[in-house]
């Protein structure tokens, strides 16, 4: 692991690291390859040939994630990265072996309870081979994870335990006899275009027990037997979508949706994975255009507004003009969402922490939230010299 991690933990009040030591938790890491990325929530360390495993880490959630690497006669490429959502408690001692087969993390070992002990034993010998937990990244960490529990966590990620930067994907009709292919109808014409070239590729799905269990949102926003003015009513305002949504997958903790949005984020931020950004902004667009549900669940967005300020905090402003900004998601849906929570008719703590929120965001990304909610284009605004939104 780099050596800054070791600065950083003499850094430390003296009270914190030996509370952090003799509390905090233990994940013992075994035959890792040298040159493995592996990290632990928001940090991430190239690991070295006395790597055994990071020490003194604070009990919760954390979120271990890795890629593996090839041998430096071949290349030294990194893989796509993997990771897991873990919950440690005090003083636990989580034991892994590198299974160089597979290229991943094998945890059975932490089932044998002698070996497990055998480790515990030894702790001290053990401990120079030990990376201390990044502590100057935990603040962070726990903003982006403090609606997300455990067992929300563990119900979101996939039933392999893995969240994989890239989808495992096989085809939706295999063919598994030399038979079997040489019956399919052939076409060795060339392609005329893209779009048959890619009509004559195998349908592919993903691999099953692979997928992300995130909250389906229905695509039909009304209901069954809805008039044409109430499908037009239903388009504009997603308060029936959402309650949907909420029945359906967090009917006893409704405020869970704000975890699964975290959930998303951080597969997207930390974990690479793609299909966490695409349902973190369709969560974020059905909780910002849901005006009637503002009114009705007052703290469901006044913690969405906490949510947002850290996951925003995240990103520099110039991630959202390179890769959303076609479609200009984000300015639109904000600017839906300050309309609806500065409105009329609304509680008065949430128009006014939606206020203050606006005017963070407009510092932040020089965005113009103001204008016709016809125009699609950013606006840059000059603030006053010497005027603070802060």
């Amino acid at each position: 692991m780099a050596s800054s991690s070791s600065r950083n933990i003499s850094d430390l009040d003296p009270d914190v690291a030996r509370r952090l030591f003799e509390e905090g938790a233990t994940l013992v890491l075994l035959g890792v390859p040298q040159g493995t990325q592996l990290g632990l929530d928001c940090k991430s360390w190239q690991v070295g040939p006395r790597f055994r495993g990071v020490k003194m880490i604070p009990p919760g959630l954390h979120f271990l994630h890795y890629c593996s690497v090839n041998s430096p006669e071949c290349g030294g490429q990194m893989g796509p990265k993997s990771g897991l959502f873990l919950t440690l408690k005090p003083r636990e001692i989580l034991l892994a072996n590198w299974d160089h087969k597979t290229e991943d993390l094998d945890f059975s070992a932490s089932k044998n309870e002698e070996e497990v002990n055998r480790i515990r034993a030894n702790l001290r010998d053990l401990d120079p081979y030990l990376g201390p937990y990044p502590y100057e990244v935990m603040r962070k960490w726990v903003s982006l994870t403090d609606r997300l529990s455990e067992e929300l966590a563990m119900n979101l990620q996939p039933l392999t335990g893995r969240i994989c930067a890239f989808s495992d994907v096989i085809p939706e009709i295999e063919f598994r006899h030399t038979k079997d292919r040489e019956d399919q109808p052939r076409n060795d014409t060339p392609c005329q275009n893209m779009k048959e070239g890619l009509e004559r590729l195998p349908k592919m799905k993903q691999r099953e027990g692979t997928e992300l269990r995130f909250s389906v949102i229905p695509k039909k926003t009304y209901p069954p037997g809805a008039t044409p003015a109430e499908i037009t009513q239903f388009s504009m305002d997603l308060t029936y979508t959402l309650e949907t949504v909420l029945e359906e997958n967090h009917k006893q903790l409704p405020l869970n949706l704000l975890g699964e949005l975290q959930f998303a984020f951080v597969c997207f931020l930390v974990g690479d994975v793609y299909e966490g950004f695409e349902h973190w902004k369709r969560l974020l667009a059905l909780l910002c255009r849901s005006e009637e549900a503002m009114r009705k669940r007052k703290e469901l967005y006044l913690g969405l507004i906490g949510v947002l300020y850290h996951q925003l905090g995240e990103i520099p402003p110039e991630f959202f003009v390179d890769i959303v900004s076609q479609s200009n998601f984000l300015t639109t849906t904000l600017q839906d969402f300050f309309q609806f929570a500065t409105g009329p008719g609304m509680d008065t703590a949430l128009r006014k922490r939606a206020e203050k929120f606006k005017a963070h965001v407009t510092k932040k990304f020089s965005w113009d939230f103001d204008v016709d909610l016809e125009d699609c284009t950013p606006v840059v605004v000059e603030l006053p010299e010497g005027v603070s939104v802060d």
